[in-house]
């Protein structure tokens, strides 16, 4: 903006920004010069209203001189090149045709009754949580494995929280990623060197048990109405019979992978685990704990010892 701005900041009253214009200015000049007008008073929201046309110094002196609505900003945007495109086009009385655009912008002023809803993903990353929420798919991988990375880069020291409640590869009987989407974050939780708490919140079929049963020792955990379950990987072949058997032998071995890591896990043999996965296999919260996926669960009421702000406060979360 040119030299010889001139801004009022009396707080309440109305505060007006222009370029300093003389009797020298042609209309030409006036009309690709920019006015802005503010009034600050108590609101959340700001809009900023564009107009095309400044055509006379009389009308200069109309948008500048121009009654204000509520608390708003308003702005007078001269020149044809400043928006390419108009959301709208209104015809006012002597003023030929002329395109506005409006935009909100909200900005955070008062209590939290005035403010915007927060990001609530972004919240729960702000207090160290990945919330694992979705089926295991590339995208939620990438995702779940770059929040890891970055807390473990933010503080080394400071455990990270994941709460869990996926399907694993699969929704709905439909297979939707591959079981190594599931190995690609464990290997990222055990690369990582704060220590992670995982809390099944919801279900964690598949491979997403193996995540809850990765978690810290002691620091495995679930909420009383959650569901586990265990299962063998799922594959679908098509092709020649050469790719189908290229495909069948890497399916043994992701097979071979996950019960190898489940036993690591959970303390059972490699053979039970085997067994126990030819079919689907579901763990109320007090059998997943015997069976070793978790290591407690959490209760919202009851005794003191076993509710839910005593194991929170044992996690350092209050």
């Amino acid at each position: 903006m040119a030299a010889g701005c001139l801004v009022p900041a009396a707080a309440g009253r109305k505060a007006e920004l222009w370029h300093s214009a003389s009797s020298s200015l042609s209309p030409t000049s006036i009309r690709n010069s920019c006015f802005v007008s503010m009034s600050r008073k108590d609101t959340d929201m700001v809009v900023l209203r564009a107009s095309r046309k400044i055509s006379t110094p009389q009308h200069l002196h109309n948008e500048l001189t121009r009654p204000f609505v509520g608390s708003s900003m308003q702005s007078s945007l001269a020149g044809e090149g400043m928006f390419s495109t108009w959301r709208s086009l209104e015809r006012t009385q002597g003023r030929g045709r002329r395109g506005v655009v409006t935009m909100v912008i909200p900005f955070q002023r008062g209590d939290a009754r005035q403010q915007p809803p927060p990001d609530l993903p972004s919240y729960l990353f702000k207090n160290r949580i990945v919330f694992l929420a979705m089926s295991l798919v590339p995208a939620v991988t990438e995702l779940v494995m770059a929040e890891l990375l970055y807390l473990q880069y933010d503080d080394p020291e400071k455990s990270i929280y994941m709460y869990i409640n996926s399907t694993g590869t699969t929704k709905d009987g439909e297979k939707l990623g591959y079981e190594t989407e599931a190995f690609a974050i464990y290997d990222t939780m055990r690369y990582v060197k704060p220590p992670i708490f995982t809390l099944c919140v919801g279900n964690a079929w598949g491979e997403a048990a193996l995540l809850l049963a990765a978690g810290s020792k002691g620091n495995r955990a679930c909420l009383p109405s959650a569901t586990i379950m265990l299962k063998q990987p799922i594959a679908q072949f098509r092709g020649q019979a050469t790719d189908i058997d290229i495909a069948r032998k890497e399916v043994r071995n992701v097979k071979e992978e996950l019960v190898k890591l489940l036993s690591r896990h959970t303390g059972q043999s490699p053979e039970k685990i085997t067994d126990d996965i030819r079919r689907p296999k579901y763990f109320k919260p007090d059998e997943a704990v015997d069976y070793g996926i978790i290591d407690k669960v959490l209760y919202a009421e009851g005794d003191e010892k076993r509710s839910i702000a005593s194991d929170l406060k044992k996690a350092q979360l209050i």
